[in-house]
């Protein structure tokens, strides 16, 4: 049996080798270090006084990432995040739904407008679309803007250090001249909240708030994009689970968090060793980064019983794609809201759609998020 995605974009035949044989690995070239056992992720996400979020980079408009709430532990994380919170409470994303409906109808008939049996390329015009429209919405950004928004958050999570430094500082340019604009004429958006929201009486400084709108940008596509993408390309490959959804709508939330589990959006995280320590009889010290690989953890054999089977139906499916502990994802339930909208609607229309096999697929060129480049689908009624 053929795996349901190719090894050539998941490596699990190497993560389930690292988990056997060095379940705990040094880097020499780097002197740092990754884990793969999904007991070892979760201790360590857990663990933010020997193991910070904190990188030891000193944030600056070239870099403004560092300054947002992904880099900070306690006091100060838990400040940054009650900010946004309450835009992401189960009663704020409810309300989004007319909107991700609306949307993704627009999305749908555009590709149907094609004629029938029309292809597309669902990343370029479904799944990517899809999340940046909703959170540049959320974040009062004008949707002629969105084409940039989406190369910004793609070279941020790439592998090309000279674009993840040049794009930052194009953001920082263009935040920077949203938050003076919200501080002369507020409106009813994300990032108005937060210009004028404040700490302890002190507000947000300018590196916090373009950080914060950085973070919320990526956060909010990227990993939706590729949780949609990577259902299509599973239910692809699994007729079965295809067709018990077309079925039993009542299963697509387990489907979504079994894609979640099986092609995990974010691959790894990363974390700073605060002091000497030891951990599972390796001696680690301070400044060391420490990989979190979610990829691997989330397919240890300890924890999910046969883990490269794709089983919609699986649970408990305790499954680490957004994070554990207090970096939990804020945007985790926007997330499964869109995936659930997105493939309900493409399932009601295009039920028997199918990827165009002749065409070679790519993943991103990104270590740390998971996806494919392109995702060519006939779209069959």
């Amino acid at each position: 049996m053929s795996p349901i995605v190719p090894e050539h974009l998941l490596p699990l035949v190497k993560f389930r080798d690292r988990r056997s044989v060095s379940p705990v690995l040094y880097h020499p070239d780097s002197n740092g270090w990754s884990v793969y056992k999904y007991s070892d992720v979760k201790a360590i996400f857990s663990d933010h006084e020997r193991f910070s979020s904190h990188t030891g980079r000193t944030p600056t408009k070239e870099e403004p990432i560092e300054a947002s709430i992904l880099r900070k532990d306690p006091p100060k994380h838990r400040q940054l995040r009650s900010l946004v919170s309450q835009a992401f409470t189960p009663r704020a994303i409810e309300s989004l739904v007319p909107r991700i409906q609306a949307v993704t109808d627009r999305l749908l008939d555009e590709a149907e407008a094609k004629g029938k049996g029309a292809a597309i390329d669902a990343v370029g015009e479904f799944t990517g679309p899809l999340p940046v429209l909703i959170i540049a919405d959320m974040l009062g950004i004008p949707p002629e803007d969105i084409g940039l928004f989406k190369r910004w958050s793609d070279e941020l999570v790439g592998n090309n250090a000279d674009d993840f430094f040049r794009c930052q500082q194009e953001m920082s340019v263009y935040f920077s001249d949203v938050v003076e604009s919200r501080r002369l004429e507020p409106r009813d958006d994300l990032i108005s909240r937060l210009v004028a929201a404040s700490i302890n009486n002190e507000r947000l400084s300018e590196l916090e708030l373009i950080g914060f709108c950085i973070l919320l940008l990526v956060a909010g596509n990227e990993t939706t994009t590729n949780l949609i993408s990577s259902a299509l390309l599973c239910l692809n490959g699994s007729e079965e689970a295809r067709a018990r959804l077309i079925g039993s709508e009542a299963q697509l939330p387990g489907a979504i968090e079994e894609v979640l589990r099986y092609c995990s959006p974010v691959q790894h995280m990363i974390r700073r060793v605060t002091a000497d320590t030891e951990f599972r009889g390796f001696r680690l010290t301070a400044g060391q980064i420490v990989q979190l690989w979610i990829g691997s953890a989330n397919h240890d054999e300890d924890v999910f019983a046969s883990p490269e089977t794709f089983d919609i139906a699986r649970d408990p499916n305790p499954h680490l794609a957004f994070g554990h502990g207090i970096h939990f994802c804020l945007g985790a339930l926007l997330a499964r809201l869109e995936a659930r909208i997105a493939i309900q609607s493409l399932l009601a229309r295009f039920p028997a759609f199918a990827a165009d096999r002749t065409y070679p697929l790519e993943r991103l060129p990104s270590s740390i998020i998971f996806g494919v480049k392109r995702l060519p689908l006939t779209l069959c009624p």
